[in-house]
């Protein structure tokens, strides 16, 4: 899709404080406001969407070509038609037949006040001029645009289940490419939900091969239904066919495309806040995608209410575990290095089962319990004098990544990913420069954003 829409610095919070800003003015209808507003954004987003979706002209067109009545009147209403005949150029032609391609709805009457009085210019001016000589010109209806309604699409299977939202395999009834429908339950007097909105924003943004595409949004009364790629499996699934870990090349090829995708996310200032292998999609050929953009929040929006509830408790670092709300990038590098080294041990690092005390337990028998004199700051998290720090002593990695025993380098960018301190742990952008990754194709690291890392010639996964 070729639009590049400026995502609204404006993100949940905002709009809170302005429905409660609302709500105290005197006789607003709380639930009908949040269902105007919300609505509003969809609409917004669709219309965004839509921009994109531009089917593209013939680049000439044939002297017996004639413009039926047909085609008009889907632009303009037949009254508003002048009634003398008139000629027609074909530049002028080419701006008709635009503006039925981008119509998305039947209705006459919903242009814009500018291409209708476009249109009026183009069919009345001159119209008593003799050299110019009335002819029709008529071409072949344009498709029908595979986006924006209900009945364009065809749920196949269900893939996966959650409170709000279903998964469904699908497919267009239109271009019959096969698509991933994400279902989004809607509750009548509470409107489209906020994390959907700002996930449908952030996504309009990120085009990048390694960030999953956003093709449609399709809102009904019941439901808010996003149409994605579809990719076939996720890195949690993948794993599991290999309980002893990825073969090295495959987990770096992984990794590269992970830190590739999270530069590109953090370059623009968004954190994703979910890092996990369920959020990974891969495809056939291997390319990984960063997926579900629920939690997902832009870093310049000024916020004091960041949650501490953020990420799944096995990817979450120890700061927030610790209760911080003040994290950055590095939020979502301690989920890189945790991944990293689920892909080459076959098992998550740390899996904690009882909350946030037991999962800092796990991290602290690995990593060692910290202190005062090697994390200074640990003292300041809300949460720091709750917990029980058992003591513990930092183990050797290689212990549980056995491939690290020849592999000290890897070891090293493990090591600078999972560092306690925030402002310590290593970039998604000095992660894609660290010596681990020396052995691939110097091209891959001026890759443009939209091509894949497999594009390139002799880069693949290794079969085993």
């Amino acid at each position: 899709m070729a639009f590049s829409p400026t995502h609204s610095e404006n993100d949940a919070e905002d709009e809170i404080t302005v429905f409660e800003n609302d709500r105290n003015g005197q006789g607003i209808n709380e639930d009908e406001l949040v269902r105007k507003r919300s609505d509003s954004k969809i609409k917004k987003l669709r219309r965004r969407l839509s921009e994109g979706l531009r089917l593209s002209l013939p680049t000439s067109l044939g002297k017996d070509q004639t413009l039926e009545n047909d085609h008009i009147d889907a632009v303009l209403p037949p009254e508003e038609l002048p009634s003398k005949p008139v000629s027609v150029q074909k530049t002028a032609v080419r701006r008709v037949h635009s503006d039925i391609t981008t119509l998305q709805t039947p209705q006459p009457d919903i242009l814009p006040v500018r291409t209708r009085e476009r249109l009026r210019r183009t069919y009345s001016e001159n119209p008593d001029d003799e050299r110019r000589r009335p002819r029709s010109v008529s071409f072949t209806s344009p498709p029908e645009s595979p986006f924006g309604k209900m009945n364009h699409y065809h749920k196949l299977e269900l893939l996966g289940e959650g409170s709000y939202a279903s998964v469904f395999k699908g497919i267009s009834n239109i271009t019959k490419q096969t698509v991933a429908l994400k279902e989004i339950r809607l509750q009548p007097e509470e409107g489209a939900p906020f994390t959907a909105i700002r996930e449908a924003s952030l996504l309009q943004e990120l085009k990048h091969a390694n960030v999953v595409k956003l093709h449609d949004i399709v809102h009904t009364r019941d439901t808010l239904m996003f149409v994605f790629e579809y990719l076939h499996t996720d890195l949690s699934h993948y794993l599991e066919k290999y309980p002893s870990g990825l073969h090295p090349h495959n987990a770096k090829l992984f990794l590269l495309q992970l830190l590739r995708g999270l530069k590109y996310c953090h370059d623009k200032r968004i954190l994703h806040r979910d890092i996990k292998p369920q959020n990974l999609l891969l495809n056939e050929n291997g390319e990984l995608k960063l997926a579900d953009f629920g939690l997902a929040r832009e870093k310049s929006v000024p916020s004091h209410t960041y949650s501490n509830e953020v990420v799944t408790l096995w990817y979450r670092p120890p700061d927030v575990l610790l209760g911080s709300t003040e994290y950055s990038t590095s939020l979502d590098m301690w989920g890189v290095g945790c991944i990293f080294g689920e892909m080459l041990s076959g098992r998550a690092l740390f899996q904690g089962q009882k909350g946030p005390s037991d999962q800092l337990n796990k991290i602290w028998q690995l990593l060692g319990t910290p202190t005062k004199e090697t994390w200074p700051e640990v003292v300041n998290y809300p949460d720091y004098a709750k917990g029980n720090l058992t003591s513990h002593h930092p183990r050797q990695i290689c212990s549980v990544i056995p491939v690290f025993q020849h592999d000290s380098i890897g070891e090293d960018l493990l090591k600078r990913f999972l560092r306690y301190e925030p402002k310590r742990r290593i970039s998604a952008e000095d992660g894609l420069k660290h010596p681990y990754f020396q052995d691939l194709p110097r091209a891959l690291f001026s890759l443009p954003g939209r091509l894949s890392v497999f594009s390139l010639p002799g880069v693949e996964l290794v079969r085993h």
